[in-house]
């Protein structure tokens, strides 16, 4: 009698409707989900508590406790949170390696987010105002410029290029090395080659040989005086995987592709930690965006107030 009634035909009508009732709940949460994320595709990040940063919003500008100067947040020419923003209450980030960023001379400072990473990761960041820049020369073996071009390498083979860099000069080509690459030296007994991967991932120590990463702040169109730099040739240049900016002051006539200074720092620094400290991602670098993900936020409610959207 329950096997009959179990497979009665309106009990089974009534688990149907539910089924199809409960499958187009989960399809439009999850439609809903991906409206919400493509709205705000920083929205997923693992951030500190952004409640300081409201507080500060709602009292306005304030002092910079170095310069005195009326600020909103941080100081961008001191590196420095105002008075509002106690530095106790801001996330710091430890970086696996050391970032130099370059800024142009007419960057307008208050427009910058090179001064995030500085904020954010002050152990690891160090900003120069071109042409105020150091000699890369000596440390060449250790030390990579992200910036597009025809050379550039992605993350993923840094180490396996870093190994035809020598700590007395660069290889432009292999056939030009006056020494072998560093791969070929270490070979103790004959074995086949290692293809270029099972060098990048042979051991942690030989993919953490780059110690140092420069970024270039400025727009694209001023860009070319700093990249043509003696002091930058011959540096081993990345490319970084394609993604869309959030930047809300996007460059008139570029691409979206085109990203603000942090959040080149950020996906950086995301590809470098997956694809050669072979470790899972967690969100480690996330506060990066701290103050980016605010603003975007900020900036774009004003904008949907506004009725500009």
């Amino acid at each position: 009698q329950l096997i009959m009634s179990l497979n009665s035909p309106n009990l089974l009508n009534e688990e149907n409707a539910q089924e199809a009732k409960r499958n187009t709940e989960c399809l439009e949460s999850l439609l809903q989900t991906a409206s919400l994320f493509q709205d705000n595709p920083l929205q997923q990040l693992q951030l500190a508590s952004q409640e300081v940063l409201e507080k500060a919003k709602k009292s306005g500008r304030s002092k910079c406790p170095r310069c005195n100067s009326s600020r909103m947040f941080y100081c961008y020419t001191c590196f420095v949170p105002v008075e509002t923003v106690p530095t106790t209450e801001i996330p710091t980030v430890k970086l696996p390696l050391k970032i130099d960023i370059i800024k142009h001379p007419n960057e307008t400072d208050g427009k910058s987010t090179a001064v995030h990473a500085k904020l954010l990761a002050p152990d690891d960041v160090t900003i120069y105002k071109y042409p105020c820049i150091p000699e890369y020369g000596e440390k060449r073996h250790e030390i990579a410029l992200v910036f597009p071009g025809p050379n550039s390498v992605s993350v993923k083979d840094i180490a396996f290029h870093l190994q035809k860099y020598t700590k007395k000069g660069v290889c432009a080509s292999d056939d030009d090395c006056s020494r072998e690459p560093l791969l070929k030296q270490a070979k103790i007994e004959p074995e086949e080659e290692k293809t270029s991967n099972e060098c990048i991932s042979s051991s942690r120590s030989e993919g953490t040989r780059l110690k140092k990463i420069i970024f270039i702040d400025s727009t694209w169109n001023q860009t070319n005086k700093i990249i043509t730099d003696e002091r930058l040739q011959g540096l081993l240049q990345i490319e970084l995987k394609t993604r869309k900016t959030c930047f809300w002051r996007h460059q008139k006539g570029k691409p979206d592709t085109y990203l603000s200074t942090i959040e080149a720092i950020y996906y950086f620094l995301v590809d470098y930690h997956q694809e050669i400290l072979k470790e899972s991602y967690k969100g480690q670098y996330d506060n990066l965006l701290f103050f980016f993900s605010f603003m975007y936020t900020l900036i774009k409610d004003a904008k949907c107030c506004a009725g500009k959207e």
